[in-house]
């Protein structure tokens, strides 16, 4: 697994990548599906990986962010760095735990996780208790 600390790099990797495995040009090329995935390293450093696929039914490590004419234009260049971002959700970070072990959790040895064990804590109220 490759990740990248910017997105352009993380982009740029899945487009080559996407044109080797493919062995088009990037003239003949035809994305369906691109996927991405925003990884938290324990030191709070933000990595990247992205994927492009030729069919939207492929499987990705990374979460399926864009498909049809939209991921086409992700692999031409025309997008928004700041939009992805924005449209990242982030219940699909990933956090690392161990090397190389993530979980979409933050371990609670961090601040975020910390900060995301206090928010589920459970203080016995009835409203923790109760069954729905």
């Amino acid at each position: 697994m490759e990740l990248y600390s910017t997105l352009e790099e993380a982009i740029d990797a899945a487009r080559e990548a996407f044109l080797e495995n493919e062995g088009v040009s990037e003239e003949d090329a035809s994305v369906a599906q691109f996927s991405l995935q925003r990884y938290v390293m324990r030191d709070g450093e933000v990595n990247w990986q992205a994927e492009f696929h030729a069919e939207e039914s492929e499987e990705s490590e990374g979460y399926p962010l864009a498909s049809g004419e939209a991921a086409q234009a992700v692999f031409d260049g025309d997008f928004d760095e700041v939009d992805l971002r924005r449209d990242w959700p982030a219940e699909q970070t990933l956090y690392e735990w161990d090397d190389n072990e993530f979980q979409y959790d933050p371990p609670l040895d961090s601040e975020e996780g910390e900060a995301a064990a206090e928010e589920w804590e459970d203080d016995n109220t009835d409203a923790d208790n109760r069954w729905a």
